[in-house]
């Protein structure tokens, strides 16, 4: 077994610079996430994917591309996606006004927006892995409450069933072109106002309320979810610290309770939220351990590689720092589960994936 390498870090530019080989080539370093930043055109992507790969071969190469405004790459060929509260309102449409069909009753709708969210992801992935890259952190799980605007319309709806439905469908898309999927924000976001990338957003409900509305599509996901990412939120009625940092939330509620035995990711560690805990702002190589003891798989540290990237440096320091001083033991499991993520099959060229039947299907079924 490799070693542990817990670290999904970026970089500032549309190419490798030397240093950034040398932070990818980093023992701890697990994966790389990708911005708009580092996208240039497909022919670039592909370039930097490749030099990435061949620092390390196994780095996983990750996105956000959910559709709708979390989509990273939207030029150049990119098919943009809708945001995902479309096929939640797809599914209640039920064949009723404007797209009304022949041949449309009674859960025709939900049958139409089960497909479009298949053609959805099956889009989604294949384009992406065209260009060389490995995973991407989608789909919402939270529930549309209204509340919150950080997660607005990425939400599919108000109903966990009718999340689970349409996640389980995209996520079928998304399998069926190799690529692996991440549910978020685990327990769930959608009950909160405040931007958990500025302020700690706080939910007073109770552990039950929590796990009967917007924790329900978890364990109805467990045939299909390879990833979880835990949202920066507070619920104090379960534990004073966010579920990110919780052992309570990860190990007893997601992996006991749940039984989830898949890839544990932590949000982005730069966000003001997640270095919070226990009313103290901790630096980024406590927040990482943090993090990893509580349960993650794997910590992101996003958009400090910009400028000198003396904060992706500290950490990479201060997680070996910690690695010899026994502060932090590498998991095997949390190897095999990143490792787990890799894609499987080779995917195809983007010029043949343009003639593919599967694909001109799925882009026929996108509304």
């Amino acid at each position: 077994m490799s070693m542990h390498a817990p670290l999904i870090i970026d970089i500032a530019g549309k190419q490798l610079t030397d240093v950034d080989r040398q932070r990818l080539a980093h023992p701890l370093v697990g994966g790389i996430i990708l911005f708009a930043r580092n996208w240039e055109s497909r022919a670039a992507l592909v370039q930097l994917c490749a030099d990435i790969k061949a620092v390390k071969p196994d780095l996983l190469i990750c996105v956000d591309h959910e559709g709708g405004r979390v989509q990273r790459f939207r030029t150049d060929g990119f098919t943009h996606l809708p945001p995902m509260r479309v096929f939640g309102q797809m599914w209640m449409d039920d064949g009723k006004g404007s797209k009304h069909r022949a041949g449309s009753g009674e859960g025709y709708g939900a049958m139409r927006a089960m497909n479009a969210a298949t053609a959805a992801g099956y889009v989604l992935g294949a384009e992406l892995r065209a260009c060389g890259v490995d995973f991407s952190f989608t789909p919402v799980l939270d529930l549309d409450y209204g509340e919150s605007s950080v997660i607005g319309d990425r939400s599919f709806h108000r109903d966990p069933r009718v999340v689970a439905t349409l996640a389980k469908s995209l996520m079928h898309g998304l399998l069926q072109a190799g690529l692996g999927n991440c549910g978020k924000h685990f327990p769930g976001h959608g009950n909160v106002r405040a931007d958990s990338h500025v302020d700690i957003p706080v939910d007073t409900r109770s552990l039950t309320a929590i796990l009967s509305e917007d924790a329900a599509p978890y364990p109805w996901l467990s045939s299909v979810l390879t990833a979880v990412m835990p949202a920066h939120v507070i619920y104090p009625k379960v534990d004073k610290r966010p579920a990110g940092f919780s052992q309570k939330w990860l190990k007893d509620v997601l992996r006991g309770r749940l039984r989830y035995d898949g890839a544990i990711f932590s949000d982005d560690l730069s966000m003001e939220g997640a270095r919070r805990i226990d009313g103290q702002l901790i630096g980024y190589t406590d927040a990482a351990l943090a993090a990893l003891n509580a349960g993650c798989d794997m910590v992101l540290l996003c958009n400090q590689s910009l400028g000198l990237g003396e904060h992706v440096d500290e950490l990479l320091d201060g997680m070996d720092a910690a690695l010899q001083g026994g502060r932090w033991v590498p998991d095997e499991d949390s190897e095999s589960r990143r490792l787990a993520l890799l894609p499987e099959t080779e995917p195809q060229t983007w010029d043949d994936l343009m003639r593919q039947p599967a694909y001109l299907q799925a882009l026929d079924l996108i509304p």
